[in-house]
Order: structure tokens, then C-alpha cells, then sequence
């Protein structure tokens, strides 16, 4: 266990997640905390070396499936649902995690650009949560991944910010449409999380101690930060919560360093 992680390793047991994005990152951290829990997980992404490389990190044996998905693609989201009814037969939580980002300047961003980040990040969305409601159990938990982005203006960062502004509301109207299962459906809005994606984006000594400077708690998050808050959404610790948007970044959009 991550040390200062504290689990309830009964909270999902008979239960089967599926994490969109999970072969690293906030998703690998997310599916660990699940199993740890002792749900059974499925772990859906677009690269099969990363995706091996999770189940041999994770080490559940047959508690774990793995299947290739690019979210953007209705077949991969069909096959990855076929896979999960063969293996589980069902499902009681997703967390639609899966995203891309692009920063740029707007007058930089080109229209595959934005193309890429609107796909992943809305269309991929959307349809994970489709194509999986079928297998999702009534009174089930659909978690999604938003950003702490839609709360402040973004430079360089517009349209990955409209798109988690997207999926925040997406939520909202989610949980009003599936409330007659007993669905809930909430986000998840990280802030600095230190992640391939964040370091890809931040990359020097100086970049990353002006991020941390920015953050009231003075650190930058950890993906295990964002696991315990997604595990805590999907579980009945939560069972009448829906709707809701959960910041999870140390006071950086609501607060200001001085």
C-alpha cells in the first residue's frame, strides 16, 4: 500500500470497475485502488506493451482484463465492452478517464489539434459511457475525469479546458438522465497531478517548482491523490452523491497564494 493511503478492502468487494486510460497514471492508480479494495478491474488503453506492463505492475492474475481501446473509435468501445460482458458479465463502475491535451497559443492551434483533444476528451467521453451502460448494473457509479482547468482561464490550454467544461457538465446531465437506474455519475477535476502528461508538459526544475509555488498546499499531486477520491465517488460512502464536480488540487482553483 502507498504509505498515507488508508483502504476499506471491503468497499468493492463483487464488484467490477473499468478504467478508460488506466495502463498508467491517474487510471493504473485508480485500478490498483480498486483492486486493493477488492473489486475485479477492467483496464482499457491504446498502447498493448503499456497495457502488459500494467497487469504485470498490478499483479492480480485473472482479477485484471486488459483490452486495447482508443476511446475515439465506436468499434474499439464495442470491443471493449464485448470483452468485459465475456469476462465479468458485468459491470458496477466505470471511471471514464482516458484523455489527451494540446497547449498551445490559439493562434497556434491548428484544427487537428483540435480535432484530437475534442475526440478524446468529449466524444471519447461520451461514448465510453454509451457503449457501457448496457453492462452497467443498476445502482452502479460512473466517475469522470474533468479538470481543475474549467475553473480559471487557461492560457495556452483553451481548448483542453473547454473540453473538461464539457464533461463537467456532461456529468450533471448524466446523473439527471440515469437516475431512474440508481446511477450516479460524478467528476473528478485534478489539479497539478505529476503524471506523464504533466511532465511532458513541465519539464524543467524551474517550470516545476513554479507550478508547486502556485498550489496552497505547496505540492504537486500524486495519482494516488486522485485514486482516493475516484474510489471514494464509485463507493457507497458516497451513495447520495450525484452530480457533482470534486476538486482534488491542494486549493489551486478556489484559493490564491499570496
Amino acid at each position: 500500500m502507498i504509505l498515507g493511503m488508508t483502504t476499506n478492502n471491503a468497499r468493492f468487494d463483487g464488484k467490477v470497475a473499468l478504467v478508460t486510460g488506466g495502463a498508467s497514471g491517474m487510471g493504473l492508480a485508480t485500478a490498483r485502488r480498486f483492486l486493493d479494495e477488492g473489486a475485479q478491474v477492467v483496464i482499457a488503453g491504446r498502447s498493448e506493451e503499456r497495457l502488459r506492463e500494467a497487469a504485470e505492475a498490478l499483479d492480480a492474475g485473472d482479477r485484471v482484463l486488459t483490452v486495447s481501446t482508443d476511446v475515439t473509435k465506436s468499434a474499439d468501445l464495442e470491443r471493449l465492452a464485448a470483452a468485459a460482458r465475456s469476462h465479468f458479465g458485468h459491470l458496477d463502475v466505470v471511471f471514464a478517464n482516458a484523455g489527451a491535451a494540446t497547449f498551445k497559443h490559439v493562434e497556434e492551434f491548428t484544427e487537428a489539434d483540435y480535432d484530437h483533444v475534442m475526440n478524446a476528451n468529449l466524444k471519447g467521453v461520451y461514448f465510453t459511457v454509451q457503449r457501457l451502460l448496457p453492462l452497467l448494473r443498476e445502482g452502479g457509479s460512473i466517475v469522470i475525469n474533468a479538470s481543475w482547468t474549467q475553473y480559471r482561464g487557461f492560457g495556452g490550454g483553451s481548448v483542453y479546458a473547454a473540453t473538461k467544461a464539457a464533461v463537467a457538465s456532461l456529468t450533471r446531465s448524466l446523473a439527471a438522465d440515469l437516475a431512474d437506474r440508481g446511477i450516479r455519475v460524478n467528476a473528478v477535476s485534478p489539479g497539478y497531478i505529476a503524471t506523464d502528461m504533466f511532465h511532458a508538459a513541465v519539464t524543467s526544475p524551474e517550470e516545476i517548482e513554479a507550478v508547486r509555488a502556485r498550489v496552497p498546499l505547496r505540492r504537486i499531486g500524486t495519482s494516488e491523490d486522485v485514486a482516493t477520491v475516484v474510489a471514494f465517488l464509485a463507493s457507497a460512502d458516497a451513495g447520495y452523491v450525484n452530480g457533482v464536480d470534486l476538486l482534488v488540487d491542494g486549493g489551486l482553483a478556489n484559493t490564491i497564494v499570496l
